[in-house]
C-alpha cells in the first residue's frame, strides 16, 4: 500500500534520492505500464534501491472498490525513494525504501496535437553522468532550471543540448525528426530521460536513433515532441525565449511518425484491454 505521509528525513526529500513514473490511466487502467514498470525497476537498480514487488506496483492502479467509476483520463505518480535515515550521504545500514502515490484527473492538450507548437532552445547545457542516463531519477533541477528560461504560454516547451550541442530531449518530452522520409531521435546514453514512449516507438521499429547537432536543426524536414502522458506534438515553429521567429515548419498531415503514433495507440489501447483480461482472471 501506499504510504501518503513523506517524513522530513526521507532521503528522496533531502538528496533526491529515488526515482518516479508518471502514468496515464485510461478508465482506471494505466497505458504503457510495462514499458514504465521497466523504467521504474532500471531507475532502482541503478541506484541501489530495492524495487518494490510487482504486486505492490499494481496497488498502486488496482485500489478501485468493484464498480467505482474513474475519470476517463487520468496521472498516476509514483515514487519510489530509499526511505529515511543514513548520516549525510552515507546509506543507512537497512534501508527500508518507501512508495508513495497518487491519482489526478487528467485532460490532454489535445488542439496542441493537431495545431503544433513552438517551441524554444534552452541555454542551459545538460551535463554527461552515463551512469543517470535514462532512469528518471528525483533529482531533476537541470529541467527545473531549464523551464525557467521562457515564461510565454505560447511556447510549450525548451529543446535541452548537451555540452557538445547535441540536441538530446525537451524539459518534459523526447524529441523526434524526420529526414529523407525517416524518423529519428536522439541518444541518450551520456543524459536525458528514456521516456516510454520514446522505447515503444524504439521496440517497434518505428524510429531510429541518431544524434542532431544543434547546428542542424533547421535543416530537418519535421520536428516533433513527445511524451506518454500528452502524445506526439508536431513543432511548427522554433523560437526565442520572448518569442521571436527563428525557424517555421509546416504542420505535418500524412507524415511516418503521426502514422507510427496511431499505430502505437492501438497497441497500448490492447495493452489496456489484455490487462483488464488478465485482473478478471485472478
Amino acid at each position: 500500500m501506499a504510504s501518503p505521509m513523506l517524513p522530513f528525513d526521507d532521503r528522496g526529500f533531502a538528496y533526491g534520492d529515488g526515482v518516479f513514473e508518471t502514468v496515464l490511466l485510461r478508465d482506471g487502467e494505466p497505458v504503457l505500464w510495462d514499458y514504465h514498470r521497466a523504467r521504474l525497476h532500471r531507475g532502482c537498480e541503478v541506484l541501489g534501491i530495492q524495487t518494490p514487488s510487482d504486486a505492490a506496483l499494481e496497488a498502486t492502479w488496482q485500489t478501485a472498490e468493484q464498480g467505482e467509476v474513474f475519470p476517463q483520463q487520468e496521472i498516476l505518480k509514483i515514487v519510489v525513494t530509499r526511505g529515511s535515515g543514513g548520516r549525510g550521504y552515507a546509506l543507512p545500514p537497512t534501508p527500508s525504501p518507501r512508495l508513495l502515490s497518487r491519482r489526478t484527473p487528467f485532460t490532454p492538450n489535445s488542439s496542441r496535437r493537431y495545431e503544433g507548437v513552438r517551441v524554444c532552445i534552452c541555454d542551459l547545457r545538460l551535463a554527461h553522468q552515463p551512469r543517470l542516463a535514462g532512469i528518471k531519477h528525483l533529482n531533476r533541477l537541470e529541467n527545473v532550471l531549464a523551464r525557467r528560461e521562457w515564461q510565454r504560454d505560447d511556447i510549450a516547451e525548451g529543446l535541452l543540448a548537451d555540452q557538445q550541442d547535441n540536441l538530446v530531449e525537451a524539459t518534459s518530452m523526447n524529441l523526434f525528426w524526420q529526414q529523407n522520409g525517416a524518423v529519428w531521435t536522439p541518444p541518450l546514453e551520456q543524459c536525458g530521460v528514456a521516456g516510454t514512449l520514446r522505447e515503444a516507438l524504439l521496440s517497434r521499429r518505428h524510429i531510429t536513433v541518431a544524434s542532431l547537432p544543434l547546428r542542424e536543426l533547421h535543416r530537418v524536414e519535421q520536428l516533433w515532441v513527445g511524451n506518454s502522458v500528452q502524445g506526439i506534438w508536431p513543432v511548427v515553429a522554433l523560437v526565442t525565449p520572448n518569442g521571436q521567429v527563428q525557424k517555421r515548419w509546416p504542420l505535418p498531415t500524412n507524415d511516418v511518425l503521426q502514422a507510427a503514433g496511431h499505430r502505437l495507440l492501438g497497441v497500448a489501447s490492447q495493452h489496456v484491454v489484455s490487462l483488464k483480461q488478465n485482473n478478471e482472471k485472478r
